[in-house]
C-alpha cells in the first residue's frame, strides 16, 4: 500500500498562481479605477501647490524653530535615538495588533486560504509590498519634520548623519508593525521590555562616555540593529500564522472601513473597543444588592483593563499640562493648556464603560423603562469623580514643583482648571451621546468657495475635539479667570443639551421623565 504526500509548489509556481488569484479578483472591481486615482492625485497636488511649497519657502528663508548647532551631536544622539527608537517600536507593535500589514480583503483571504498554497507564499508578498511602503512614509514624514522644525538637514556635518538616524528609525516602525500583528501577546510584552531596557543601557553608556567622533553614527547603529532583529523572526512566523484570528481581523477591518467611508467613525471606532471581562460577581455585595454609584463605575472600569491604564496615565499628565498653561508658564501657556485639555478629554472616555451604559438606556427607554431619576447620578458619578481626582494629582504635582505661583495667579488658576474640566465632561457628553450620521449634514452647502458640507461632516465626527479646542481658545481671550469660567460652564451646558436632543430627549418632556423617576 502507498500512500501520497502533498508536495509543495516551487516558489515560481506559488507566485504565478497567487498572481492568477490577485488578477481574477481585480476583475471582480478590487482594482482601483482612473477617476478612484486621479481624486487622490489631486488633492496631494492641492495640498502641494497651496500648502507644502509655501511652507517649504518659508523655511527656507527663514532661521529654523529648534536650532540643533548648540546641542553637541554626537554626545546627545544616543539617548535621544533610543527614547524615539523605543517609542516607534511601541507604537508598530500597538498599531499592528489592531490594524497590521496583513489585514487584507476578507473576500481574497478567503479564496487565498482556501487553496493548498502556504501562508507564506501569498502573505510574504503583501508584508514585504506594505513594509516598504511604510517604511518610505515613516522616512518622508520624519525628514520633512525634521527639515521643518530644526536645522539638522541645513548643514553636511549633520545631514547624512540624521538622515541614517531617519532611516533606521523608520526600518523600526515597519518591523515593530508586522511583529505586533504575528507575534503573540506575551512575545509582545518580551519584546517591549528587552527593548526598553536595552534602551536605557544604551543611553546611560552613551551618556556617561566622553564625546566621540562617532558617537552619531552609533546611534544610527542601534535603531537599524533592533529592525534587524526584529524582522526576521516576524517574517520566519508566517507560514504558521493564525488565518482564523487574521479573518476576523480582515473582516473587522472591513466593516470598519464601510463604517469610516459612510461617515460613521465613531462606530468604527466601536469595533476596535476592547470587551468587558472578568469582575462580574463584584458588582454585586453579598446580600444580593448592587454596589454604590462609585464602586459599580470602579469595577467597570477594572474590566477593560487597558483602557483603565491609559486613562491613569492620560488624566496626570492631561492635568499636570492643563494647570501648567493655565497658571500662565511661560512659552506658550495657551498650547500647554490646549494639549493639556485634549489629554483630559481623551482620558476621560477611558475611564470606563459607563458613558456607553448611559447612552443605552437614554436611548432605548422602551427597554429599560423611564425610570430614569437616578441614572445620571448612577451613570455620571465615576467619570466625573475620576476625572476630577486625576486632573487634581497632576495639577498638584505642578503646583509643588513651582510653588509659588506668580502673584494673584492661584486663584485664577483655579478657577480656569474646573472650567476647563466641566467643559471636557460636557464635550465628552456631547460625543458618547452620538448615533447615526443626521441625513441634513450630507446636504450641500453652496459658499463662493465651493461645498462646504465635507467640513460639517468632519466637524460632526471630531465633535468634541472641537468643543475643547473651541472653548480653550474663547476662555484664553476673556480677561477674566470668572468670566472664562462661567463661560465654561455655559458651553458645558449647551454640550449636555445637544447630547440629550441626540437621544431624542426633548426639553419639554425632560423635567417631566425626570420627575416621574
Amino acid at each position: 500500500m502507498t500512500t501520497t504526500r502533498p508536495v509543495a509548489p516551487p516558489a515560481s509556481e506559488a507566485r504565478a498562481r497567487v498572481q492568477a488569484v490577485r488578477q481574477r479578483y481585480a476583475r471582480r472591481g478590487g482594482r482601483a479605477t482612473v477617476r478612484g486615482r486621479a481624486y487622490p492625485a489631486y488633492l496631494v497636488a492641492l495640498f502641494t501647490v497651496f500648502y507644502l511649497v509655501p511652507v517649504v519657502h518659508a523655511r527656507s528663508t527663514s532661521p529654523a524653530p529648534f536650532s540643533v548647532s548648540s546641542v553637541n551631536l554626537s554626545a546627545g544622539a544616543a539617548p535621544l535615538v533610543c527614547g524615539l527608537a523605543v517609542a516607534v517600536c511601541w507604537g508598530g507593535q500597538l498599531a499592528g495588533r489592531f490594524w497590521g500589514p496583513l489585514v487584507v480583503q476578507p473576500f481574497l483571504l478567503h479564496v487565498l486560504m482556501s487553496t493548498d498554497l502556504s501562508p507564506a507564499h501569498y502573505l510574504g508578498t503583501i508584508a514585504r509590498r506594505r513594509l516598504a511602503y511604510a517604511g518610505a512614509v515613516t522616512l518622508l514624514a520624519a525628514c520633512s519634520a525634521a527639515y521643518l522644525a530644526t536645522d539638522l538637514f541645513d548643514r553636511p556635518g549633520t545631514a547624512l548623519p540624521g538622515l541614517a538616524i531617519t532611516a533606521g528609525i523608520s526600518a523600526v516602525a515597519a518591523a515593530a508593525w508586522l511583529w505586533g500583528q504575528v507575534r503573540a501577546v506575551r512575545d509582545n510584552f518580551l519584546l517591549a521590555g528587552a527593548v526598553g531596557a536595552s534602551a536605557l543601557v544604551v543611553a546611560a553608556v552613551g551618556g556617561a562616555a566622553p564625546d566621540g567622533r562617532y558617537g552619531h553614527w552609533l546611534a544610527a547603529l542601534v535603531p537599524a540593529l533592533l529592525a534587524a532583529a526584529v524582522g526576521p523572526p516576524a517574517f520566519r512566523v508566517l507560514p504558521s500564522i493564525d488565518l482564523a484570528r487574521l479573518a476576523r481581523e480582515s473582516a473587522r477591518a472591513s466593516q470598519a472601513r464601510a463604517y469610516a467611508w459612510t461617515g460613521t467613525l465613531h462606530h468604527a471606532l466601536d469595533l476596535y473597543r476592547p470587551e468587558p471581562r472578568g469582575f462580574t460577581s463584584a458588582l454585586i455585595r453579598t446580600d444580593g444588592s448592587l454596589r454604590g454609584y462609585l464602586a459599580q463605575g470602579a469595577v467597570r472600569a477594572l474590566r477593560t483593563p487597558g483602557r483603565a491604564a491609559a486613562a491613569a496615565v492620560l488624566l496626570p499628565v492631561g492635568g499636570a499640562s492643563l494647570t501648567h498653561g493655565a497658571a500662565g508658564s511661560a512659552g506658550g501657556p495657551e498650547w500647554w493648556w490646549a494639549a493639556g485639555s485634549v489629554g483630559v478629554y481623551l482620558g476621560s472616555g477611558w475611564v470606563g464603560e459607563t458613558w456607553r451604559g448611559l447612552r443605552d438606556e437614554l436611548t432605548m427607554a422602551p427597554l429599560f423603562g423611564e425610570r430614569c431619576g437616578g441614572l445620571p447620578a448612577r451613570a455620571l458619578a465615576w467619570p466625573v469623580v475620576a476625572v476630577t481626582v486625576g486632573t487634581l494629582l497632576g495639577g498638584t504635582l505642578v503646583v509643588l514643583f513651582r510653588w509659588p505661583l506668580p502673584t494673584g495667579r492661584v486663584g485664577s488658576t483655579v478657577l480656569l482648571v474646573a472650567g476647563s474640566v466641566v467643559l471636557v465632561l460636557g464635550a465628552r457628553f456631547l460625543r458618547e451621546m452620538k448615533l447615526h450620521l443626521p441625513l441634513e449634514l450630507l446636504l450641500p452647502v453652496i459658499t463662493p468657495f465651493g461645498d462646504l458640507s465635507g467640513l460639517r461632516v468632519v466637524a460632526w465626527q471630531f465633535d468634541g475635539f472641537v468643543v475643547v479646542l473651541t472653548g480653550v481658545a474663547l476662555m484664553n481671550a476673556v480677561p477674566s479667570a470668572t468670566g472664562a469660567a462661567v463661560l465654561a460652564v455655559c458651553l458645558a451646558a449647551g454640550c449636555v443639551g445637544a447630547g440629550l436632543r441626540r437621544t431624542g430627549w426633548a426639553h419639554r418632556g425632560l423635567l417631566s421623565r425626570l420627575r416621574r423617576g
